[in-house]
């Protein structure tokens, strides 16, 4: 059974820096994608940027283009989401995706809990 567990929400003042951390555990054989997405309250959940595990190419919304950075440590499976000039538009539960294949061989797309960030002066 494959798992994602997000770290690193909490409360942030505007302009402030924040990085969240996703961990992959459980029965697997290998990491192709791992990807940050939000939902706002009200709102639908949003794409946010994704990381290819092979060759680390990056991929960002224009929302926040200039402002997150996507990393990924292979060796820990874990992925990062390092978040800088937070605005209260970022304010949103912070979901990690993956699509992993499992020791089985099978792919399949995984999410983690979640992770709230909120934002205030």
């Amino acid at each position: 059974q494959v798992q994602l567990v997000e770290s690193g929400g909490g409360l942030v003042q505007p302009g402030g820096s924040l990085r969240l951390s996703c961990a992959a555990s459980g029965s697997i054989a290998s990491i192709y994608t791992l990807a940050w997405y939000r939902q706002a309250p009200g709102k639908q959940r949003e794409f946010v940027a994704v990381i290819t595990c092979s060759g680390g190419r990056t991929y960002y919304a224009d929302s926040v283009k200039g402002r997150f950075t996507i990393s990924r440590d292979n060796a820990k499976n874990t992925m990062y989401l390092q978040r800088n000039s937070i605005s209260y538009e970022d304010k949103a539960v912070y979901y990690c995706n993956g699509e992993i294949h499992d020791a089985s061989g099978s792919r399949g797309e995984y999410w983690g809990q979640g992770t709230q960030v909120a934002v205030s002066s």
